[in-house]
């Protein structure tokens, strides 16, 4: 199967980013660059993901395409991204804005507006304080408002201006500038207006800077808890390690630590790195990378996942992957590759936004000139407020948050249930599924025999099922075979006492012989014992049929040349997958079982579990002709599997999803990991997808909704039916609440049930 090339990719941070204007804005910078094949930015996390073309692209010409649109930027390295997680900086650096321009903001407030409410503190006011010098402390108060505090909304808004691509600051730099201006000038120069228009905008330019400062203090808030789940997956790393150098153990911080290098992990520590354990026995609590909340038991041998607990027991490990390697590295990297992907819904809404801000001032402009020449007096307080109203509620802010945050959110969440989204797109075709088909051995199935029948027959030298279990596991101790292995993990699981075997040898192709306490012991099919001379009743025989039937492989067992029972074994079920199958289907979904297996153990397993389709004997090259076939004749479908043989068919599929303990091929061609391999996650994260698509249309809702409804208000549309115009400070309000509303309804999917699943 011919493979397109991998493109080299690049990640760049971008601060200063404010709605979805600027992000259509990088976007167009960074893909005129030459060596761009395509540019995403996500307004969400701030970042820009590149791909760049064969022949590559200079970093820092995309650094110095971004800054020359009026944005910072800089180079995401391995280095460097761990610290761009952390909002707290930014979270008080907007609350101590917003405070002080909430102390400044007040007393011009209670003076402008105090009045309406409590008559008399005007009057109180009016005897205490000139008029015209208490104009002179609004405009101070003010002036200190927009040049401190709302300082960013003029130097972003006129850059981007400057660089013909105005943005959210540049409405609100316009807006509350038009109000502070105007009312400077009748507070300098009152007579150059007439008497009843000379009224003072003071307390409107700086309450909209200070609410929108509210608005943006209480957004990085929410954005913060929403990017909590990459935070969390960077706290899991322990800081150092204990490591033996030389002989001696020291504690070296963790970048220090290479390859090969043994290292100590106490009770109560976290597993430094991945790698295996070479001394100790121990339980560790896997839970914060698989989602499973039961710790498992480690001992010589066995993989350690970095960032996981040790519970209780000493451990000394071997280090086998590092740094970057890791298996906890390797999610990071691709939940926030899953953060930063952008939907198709999402590029048509930043298409229309990249207009949205011109067309805003355009409508400022007309409201502007249809007050001054056609509306009552006085003509140029009705027109300023209007334009003013128009310019400062018309934000694209929660149509650019709209998307990214909800796939923000709920990518997080899903990485904390043990499920890796490796394609954030991945969340919208999932939502589409309409058949889920499954790989049998591995997948569906543990991928190795287990011990499932104990038959012992009747007879003058009858043995109960404990003592047939003992001597045909004894018999099979010598032997490599996986049936072997089957049957001695039974054996000791029962605590059975396994017996020296004697002139053991195995008859290639079927059975085994072998002496056990002074009887002579032969394991086999049925044609080995005609050959052996064994009679085998036809009851037996249809009993060996039945089993066979149920797709379990069994043999029989006799000693000293008289039959003595019947055993089989099987590729047992995974703990689970009966009741995720019922789940899949109780989500509406079809299922499917496409194996390489013969018909009879595919039928067996598709019946005991309820599969509604069956393709049995189907070749590894075959599935993806089959997958596709399906998806012709049912409609979009999701494959689950785990080996290397699933491999094309989880990339032909509409979303592959691999079991997270399968092969790497597998894992690299998935669309999703479940890293906890529990099949019920398959619908948790179906489930998740439909309610991540749904939160993505109720906040694109609200988000034009808004818009359409107000900016007509804000010009004021219903000013001749009830002879009210908008304020610029409720605009200003119903402006910041709608980005709060769309990032506090995205943090909805943190907690919303995923329904019992």
């Amino acid at each position: 199967m011919s493979t397109l090339p991998v493109l080299p990719t690049l990640d760049l941070e971008v601060e200063g980013m404010t709605c979805a204007s600027c992000v259509r804005r990088v976007e167009m910078a960074l893909n005129k660059v030459p060596g761009v094949s395509r540019a995403d930015v996500n307004l969400a996390t701030r970042r820009a993901h590149v791909t760049l073309a064969a022949e590559g692209a200079d970093p820092q010409a995309l650094v110095a395409a971004i800054e020359k649109r009026g944005y910072q930027a800089q180079v995401l390295t391995p280095e460097n991204a761990a610290g761009m997680h952390d909002d707290a900086d930014e979270d008080a650096a907007a609350g101590r804005r917003f405070f002080l321009a909430l102390a400044l903001t007040l007393p011009v407030f209670l003076v402008e507006m105090g009045g309406h409410l409590i008559p008399a503190l005007h009057h109180t006011i009016q005897s205490l304080i000139e008029p015209r010098a208490l104009a002179w402390i609004e405009f101070a108060l003010a002036t200190a408002v927009l040049a401190g505090p709302g300082r960013v909304f003029f130097t972003r808004g006129f850059k981007a201006l400057r660089h013909l691509g105005p943005d959210m600051n540049t409405l609100v730099a316009l807006g509350a500038g038009s109000a502070w201006l105007y009312s400077a000038l009748v507070t300098a120069a009152p007579a150059l207006f007439p008497a009843e228009a000379r009224h003072l905008y003071f307390e409107a330019a700086a309450v909209v800077a200070t609410l929108i400062l509210l608005g943006r203090w209480l957004e990085a808030r929410a954005r913060g808890r929403a990017g909590s789940a990459i935070r969390h997956l960077i706290g899991l790393r322990p800081r150092t390690a204990w490591a033996r150098r030389g002989g001696d153990w020291a504690e070296l911080p963790i970048d220090a630590l290479a390859v090969g290098d043994e290292v100590r992990v106490r009770p109560g520590e976290k597993v430094p790195v991945d790698g295996a354990v070479v001394e100790g026995e121990s339980w560790v609590d896997e839970s914060m990378i698989t989602g499973e909340p039961m710790p498992v038991t480690r001992r010589a041998g066995d993989r350690l996942i970095g960032g996981t607990l040790n519970t209780r027991g000493s451990l000394v490990m071997r280090a086998t992957q590092v740094g970057a390697d890791t298996v906890l590295a390797h999610i990071i990297r691709l939940v926030e590759q899953a953060q930063g992907t952008k939907l198709p819904i999402q590029r048509l809404v930043d298409r229309v936004t990249g207009w949205f801000v011109p067309a805003v001032m355009g409508l400022a402009v007309l409201a502007f000139l249809g007050w001054l020449l056609w509306g009552p007096e006085p003509r140029l307080t009705h027109a300023l407020i209007a334009g003013v109203a128009v310019l400062i509620i018309a934000c694209p802010c929660a149509m650019g948050l709209a998307t990214p945050i909800s796939i923000m959110v709920a990518t997080g969440r899903a990485a904390g249930l043990g499920i890796v989204f490796r394609q954030g797109d991945a969340l919208q075709r999932l939502r589409s599924a309409r058949v889920v088909a499954f790989d049998k051995t591995g997948t569906l199935t543990q991928g190795r025999p287990a011990l499932t029948d104990v038959l012992p027959l009747d007879g003058p030298d009858s043995l109960d099922r404990a003592d047939l279990l003992a001597a045909v596991a004894s018999v099979q101790s010598a032997s490599e075979h996986p049936i072997a292995h089957a049957l001695l993990e039974a054996a000791q699981a029962e605590g059975l006492p396994l017996m020296p075997v004697e002139q053991f040898a195995a008859l290639t192709g079927a059975g085994v012989q072998g002496r056990v306490e002074a009887h002579d012991w032969l394991l086999g099919n049925e044609a080995l014992m005609d050959e052996q001379g064994v009679r085998v009743d036809p009851a037996v025989a249809a009993q060996v049929q039945t089993l066979a039937a149920q797709g379990k492989t069994a043999f029989l067992a006799a000693r000293d040349g008289r039959l003595a029972g019947v055993l089989a074994v099987a590729d047992t079920l995974r703990p689970g997958a009966r009741e995720a199958i019922a789940r899949l289907h109780a989500l509406g979904l079809k299922t499917a079982l496409i194996t390489g297996d013969h018909q009879a153990a595919a039928q067996a397993v598709a019946g005991e579990l309820g599969i509604d389709i069956v393709h049995a004997q189907t070749l590894p090259e075959h599935k993806a002709e089959l997958l596709r076939a399906l998806q012709s004749s049912v409609g979009a479908l999701a494959f689950v599997g785990d080996g290397i043989n699933d491999a094309p068919a989880l990339a032909t599929a509409d979303v592959g999803i691999a079991i997270g303990q399968g092969t790497d091929v597998a894992i690299e061609s998935a669309d999703v990991v479940l890293m906890n391999e529990d099949l019920n996650s398959v619908a948790r994260a179906i489930a998740l997808s439909r309610l991540t698509l749904r939160n993505i249309g109720q906040n694109l809702f609200w988000a034009f909704a808004y818009n359409v409804a107000l900016i007509p208000v804000a010009a004021g549309a219903l000013y001749p039916f009830t002879g009210l115009q908008l304020s610029p400070m409720l605009g200003a309000g119903a402006m910041a609440l709608s980005s709060v509303f769309v990032v506090v309804n995205a943090l909805r999917l943190k907690w919303l049930p995923l329904g019992n699943l």
